[in-house]
Parts: C-alpha cells; structure tokens; sequence
C-alpha cells in the first residue's frame, strides 16, 4: 500500500553533484507529490537541468540520495527507472512513420507488435494527432512534431514525466497552445511531471508549483501566485514577474503588512518572511496607473520612454525613487515622451523584500 500511495513520487535527500572541483547542484532536497506538475526555473547554469538529468539517471549524484515512487535509486542506471523524457529537440527518428516512432519505446520492451500499435494509436488520439500515424515527422509541423514526442513518452506509461526544455524550438504563439495541451494530458492522466524552462511565462502557465533555482540551489518555491506575489528576495521579484524594486523607508510592520514611505508619501505593503530593516518595494508594471493630475499618494514623475505594443502601452518614467517601468493594459490615456505625470500604486498588491 505504501508504495502505491507514493507511486510518482520523487524525493532528493541533500544531493550534491559535482563536476571535478565544479558544483552543479548543492546539497538538494525537494519533494514532488504523485499527479503534481512541479517547474524547475532559473537562469542558465542555476542546476535545474543538472536536476532533471539526476531523475532521469542520466547522471550519477556524488553525494545524497534520490528516491523514485519509494524506492532508493540513487545507483540505478536511466534503464531501470520508470521515467520517460521529452526533449527539446523532439529527438523523433526521421526515417520511421509517427506510429512507428510512437511505439518504438513499447517494442524494445518487448511489447508484441499488434499491442504496441493500440496503445500507440491511443497515445496519438491523447494528443490530437489521430489518423496521423503513417506520417513522417519531415511531413509535421514543430508542433505537431512535439506532441508526437509527447505521445511516445506518455505510451510508456512511466511514474514520472520529464520535460527539458520541451518548447523552445516554436514560436509564441505555438508554445502557447502546445503548453497548453501539455497541461491538459498531464492533468487528465494524473502524471507526476517535471518540467525544466528558463521561460517565467511558461513556468507561470503549467506549473502547480515551481521551484526557482539559483547558483545551483534552491531560491524559494511555491505555486505561481506564491511567488509573484510574495517573493523573499529582490532576485524572485525580478525574475518572476519583472518587478520595479524600488527604495523606501519601512516606517512600522504589523504581522504581514507593513507601512512605508515612498519619496514622501506613506503606503501600505505586504511584508512577508522575518524582520528585515533595509526594505526594497516590490511593484508590478501593471499595477501601477498614470495620471496627469496630482492625487493623494501619488509620485511625480516624467515620460522617458513609451511604446505602443498593440494591446497595451509600455512606459519607462523617471522619478525621485528612479526609473520605474509602467504597463497599461486599458490603454487608458496616451502620454509622450517629456510628459509631466503622477504614478498611483495598487496597494493590495505591493510587498516588500529584503533591501
């Protein structure tokens, strides 16, 4: 019973692994629940592949211990542990039809042929892709190419899912829908899946949780909402979320709100985590609204930069606490570069962060 009830599960007990004198990864321990699909984010060279690779046994941990549905295998070779892994270069074999590349996992296990196709063919309706089995990848889109990937992993049926990268190849507007139908195959099948990108947006979009990496450890993790709207540092704020972290004076903290000054003017912030004396306001573009008339607890400042993006208008606006970067969905009102404004923050939705 144990082992049913932790089938999916993964667990990294102070891993370390190492590179000679490097340190790809340092003394890791997370644990990913069966059926969650858990995001590793980060900047290049942070760990979050290295970690991937670990699940997968495509590398050897030098030090701790990895658990996969219970079960230690730490020592096991990629061979032995039921996970299956989509690339980001699909890696399909171009010389064999989608059905074939489908079921090619099922006949090296020693599937018979006739099951092996079945259960191909169900893996290709999963994803969309029916009646698309005699086709060579040459003749797919990336997309289409991606969810046939997708298929040949999820035939296997593995206790864990694994995704380096997987969208990388397409573009906007297909990463989009493709991430999308990832998410939906995941959740219907219930797959424990782990899913590496450096893409804040892609992580926000799938991911149950996701675990922000840094210098080769963990920086803070939690669901997306966690960490957009209460990050510990000024390194999440900025990477999750493309936050102003602006100075200000913490005047009194009261649990989990606090009372700052702003370039003179008093505003109520989230503070979350330990006391910290030096404080950085955290604001989002988009909850920050231009005006051109003065109001209560409002910054002066002045357009230096702004642009039209279709469906909304970017600002760049200089002010006493400095630049402070602005985005207006409604399309409100247009200011010039030069123009004179004043800045108003949504306070429900500022927090503050260690300076």
């Amino acid at each position: 019973m144990a082992e049913n009830a932790e089938r999916g599960s993964v667990r990294f007990d102070t891993v370390v692994k190492k590179y000679g004198e490097v340190t790809a990864l340092k003394a890791l321990s997370l644990e990913i629940h069966p059926g969650e699909l858990v995001t590793l984010l980060g900047p290049s060279g942070c760990g979050k592949t290295t970690t991937l690779r670990l699940i997968a046994g495509l590398e050897s941990a030098t030090d701790g211990r990895i658990f996969i549905g219970g079960q230690d295998v730490t020592h096991q070779s990629a061979t032995y542990r039921n996970v299956a892994m989509v690339f980001q270069s699909y890696a399909l074999f171009p010389h064999m039809s989608v059905m074939e590349n489908v079921a090619y996992g099922l006949k090296v296990t020693g599937v018979a042929a006739k099951a092996a196709r079945e259960r191909a063919e169900e893996a290709l309706a999963m994803v969309g892709l029916a009646g698309f089995g005699d086709r060579l990848p040459s003749e797919l889109s990336g997309g289409q190419q991606q969810r046939v990937a997708v298929a040949r992993a999820v035939v296997l049926e593995p206790e864990v899912l694994l995704f380096d990268e997987p969208l990388s190849n397409l573009d906007a507007k297909l990463r989009r829908h493709v991430r999308e139908e990832i998410r939906q195959i995941q959740q219907r099948l219930g797959l424990t899946a782990v899913y590496v990108t450096h893409d804040q947006e892609e992580a926000m979009a799938v991911s149950d949780r996701i675990v922000v990496m840094r210098d080769a450890e963990i920086a803070q993790q939690g669901s997306p909402r966690d960490l957009y709207e209460r990050p510990n540092s000024q390194f999440i704020a900025d990477f999750i979320g493309d936050a102003n972290l602006l100075p200000c004076d913490l005047v009194e903290r009261e649990g989990n709100r606090a009372t700052i000054s702003l370039a003179g003017i008093r505003l109520q912030a989230g503070a979350h985590g330990p006391e910290f004396a030096d404080a950085r306001l955290v604001a989002h573009p988009q909850d920050i609204v231009l005006s051109r008339e003065s109001r209560e607890n409002t910054v002066p400042g002045t357009v230096l930069q702004a642009a039209y993006l279709g469906r909304q208008m970017q600002y760049t606006v200089g002010t006493a606490v400095g630049e402070v970067f602005v985005v207006d969905n409604a399309m409100r009102d247009g200011f010039a570069g030069d123009e004179g404004v004043f800045l108003s923050f949504e306070e429900a939705k500022l927090s503050l962060v260690p300076g």
